[in-house]
């Protein structure tokens, strides 16, 4: 495409660096900032790599250094300064040294940039532009972000946001940190040979992917997952990448988890609170992965005396207006998860959906979940709710989001002689007539006026009994939102993690909670499941669990990269978690995450019912 050889555009800077003066790498320095902010740069001279609507971007003579990018930023909103330009012109320019924070955000790394560029001369044109290639020229690091995020959880660390980088504007250390490795390559064009999408597209269209390099955390969807490293460290995925609107107003495909797209060619940019590269063009699909089935393999156990298999899973804001969304999630239960025993439910709104009209029941969403799962698969639930106080906990205002269970009243009921609780009781462990644990309200809450449930869902316990009289008791969580959190890539480390502290509350009242059914019975079975809006990898959050409470998916042996519910960003995650007593784990437990959701059988984030992946697993009662 342009014939003049790379060599001689690099003879040029050799020859002429003493009439030149400062060079790219000058401006761009070692670390996160620029030694020149403020400083007014003559005569800086580099190749233009790539054109937007809001500047340009050059390529100066390299250095040996790899912390150092030759790569820089010409910001310039004036349409008649980028149309003197073409890609592969061999420029000079004036201007001055900024560091530019995109949409005035606070946790935002700033850019490296010269900001309204003048005197602007054309030496020569058709030059070659060489990007350079991630996996072959230069590859990131495979498992920490910053040096900032210290602590045995790295970027899942608590406290949050103990340093910022800007502040702290370290040196680079590009074979060791992620941000590094991009901050090495700002403003430089690169190629993602053979990129994989991680996600669906964003609002904006942009595309996190994997390119042609190692990564860690591969699992068998095609996705990285949030595991822990070889060093016991939670593993951020730092190889991975998300690609923005394309230069030239093409648009990006709408990709899902495992699709193989064509090569990505375009410039390292910072915005919006992740390292960027902007393509010089979209990309097209080149491969899409087979859309399997992925029905489970654990049966329901209908005939089994001492089996049970219980289901998790959350529906997003479910309404009864909604009859696509409850068929959808319907179709999942029956057909998918092949009718658990029990499912422990989050986010089942009420009857008016988000109308903030003061109604709080959700029969009438739990009656059309119900009646369309029979519909299907002719197995008829029962179900349990406690409706919230209005707009008390949390989630859409109007909506009054809850946890419900259904079950399969042939196959089990809630301990009788105890009333239902209301959305203020306290629940406790008591003995009922025959000497056997049950709940002072059953169903009832857990300590539902204490501080750590303010604006948050209060759990949902419940103690039951099968047909053949074995007892087990459950706690259905949905702890607090996320929302709000800083990105990964952001200035504070380690990153905000909003809420962290108020989960880390619910967990401890939910295991003081648990403790108090076990000081009554060391062998209780005991099940708690739901929606804990955090990883176990942040394992300060989970510290008051140990020794009373085991994770389903290492009893079981489930393979870490496997072990996800939800895609965000560039991770497969798992917000979404069943423990069991000790009694249960002694007796083995097998566990599933049914992909329906977030892969290929949804292929648009409009299509499918949940953003969450349903879980199903098999316990052992006696």
């Amino acid at each position: 495409m342009f014939p003049t050889p790379i060599g001689l555009y690099l003879g040029l800077f050799l020859a002429t660096t003493n009439v030149f003066g400062t060079q790219v790498t000058d401006v761009q320095g070692p670390a996160f900032k620029s030694s020149l902010v403020g400083q007014t740069i003559h005569n800086l001279t580099g190749i233009v790599t790539a054109k937007g609507p809001n500047g340009f971007w050059i390529s100066g003579a390299p250095v040996a250094d790899p912390r150092v990018s030759n790569g820089l930023s010409i910001f310039t909103q004036d349409a008649s300064v980028i149309a003197q330009v073409a890609i592969g012109d061999m420029v000079s320019l004036s201007g001055r040294v900024a560091e530019f924070r995109s949409n005035n955000s606070p946790d935002d790394l700033t850019i490296t940039e010269i900001d309204n560029p003048t005197e602007i001369e054309v030496a020569s044109q058709n030059n070659a532009v060489v990007p350079v290639i991630i996996g072959k020229d230069r590859s990131p690091p495979t498992q920490q972000l910053s040096a900032l995020d210290t602590g045995s959880d790295g970027f899942l660390a608590v406290p949050n946001n103990s340093s910022r980088i800007d502040i702290t504007d370290a040196t680079l250390q590009p074979d060791k940190f992620g941000m590094d490795f991009w901050e090495s390559l700002e403003g430089q064009l690169v190629t993602i040979p053979k990129p994989v999408a991680l996600d669906f597209p964003n609002s904006f269209g942009e595309i996190w992917v994997r390119g042609d390099w190692a990564v860690t955390g591969l699992n068998s969807r095609g996705g990285l997952t949030i595991t822990l490293g070889p060093d016991g460290r939670p593993d951020a995925n730092p190889e991975a990448v998300i690609v923005g609107r394309p230069l030239d107003g093409t648009r990006n495909p709408k990709a899902f988890l495992g699709v193989g797209l064509s090569d990505i060619t375009g410039v390292v940019a910072f915005q919006f609170g992740f390292f960027y590269v902007l393509p010089l063009s979209a990309p097209s699909i080149i491969s899409t992965p087979t859309a399997d089935v992925p029905v489970t393999t654990i049966l329901s156990s209908d005939t089994d005396e001492c089996t049970l298999t219980v289901g998790d899973y959350n529906v997003d804001n479910m309404t009864p207006r909604s009859p696509t969304h409850v068929n959808g999630v319907a179709k999942h239960i029956a057909t998918f998860l092949r009718n658990p025993d029990i499912v422990f439910l989050q986010e089942i709104q009420d009857n008016t959906g988000s109308t903030d009209d003061g109604i709080v029941v959700g029969n009438l969403t739990l009656s059309a979940l119900t009646t369309a799962i029979a519909s299907i698969s002719g197995v008829r639930y029962d179900f349990i709710e406690i409706a919230p106080i209005n707009n008390e906990d949390g989630g859409e205002p109007g909506g009054n989001i809850r946890q419900a269970y259904i079950f399969k009243p042939e196959k089990l009921q809630l301990v009788s002689g105890s009333p239902a609780g209301g959305s203020l009781d306290s629940t406790a462990v008591v003995s009922d007539v025959s000497d056997g644990l049950t709940f002072s309200f059953n169903p009832g809450r857990v300590d539902p006026t204490n501080p750590a449930w303010i604006d948050s869902r209060k759990p949902l316990a419940a103690a039951w009994q099968t047909t053949s009289g074995h007892r087990f008791f459950t706690v259905n969580l949905h702890l607090t939102s996320k929302s709000g959190s800083a990105s990964t890539q952001g200035d504070a480390r380690p990153p905000v993690n909003l809420g962290v502290n108020q989960r880390t509350s619910q967990i401890e009242r939910v295991s003081a909670f648990v403790r108090t059914i076990l000081a009554e019975d060391t062998n209780a079975n005991i099940v708690v499941a739901g929606d804990f809006n955090e990883y176990v990898q942040t394992r300060s959050a989970f510290t008051s669990l140990q020794d009373i409470l085991f994770e389903a998916d290492e009893i079981a042996g489930v393979d870490p990269v496997e072990r996800y519910t939800f895609l965000f960003d560039q991770n497969s995650e798992q917000l979404d978690h069943i423990f069991v007593s000790n009694a249960i784990k002694g007796r083995g437990v097998d566990v599933e995450h049914i992909h329906v959701n977030n892969w290929a059988n949804a292929t648009t984030v409009t299509a499918r019912p949940s953003d969450h992946d349903p879980s199903i697993a098999e316990i052992h009662l006696c």
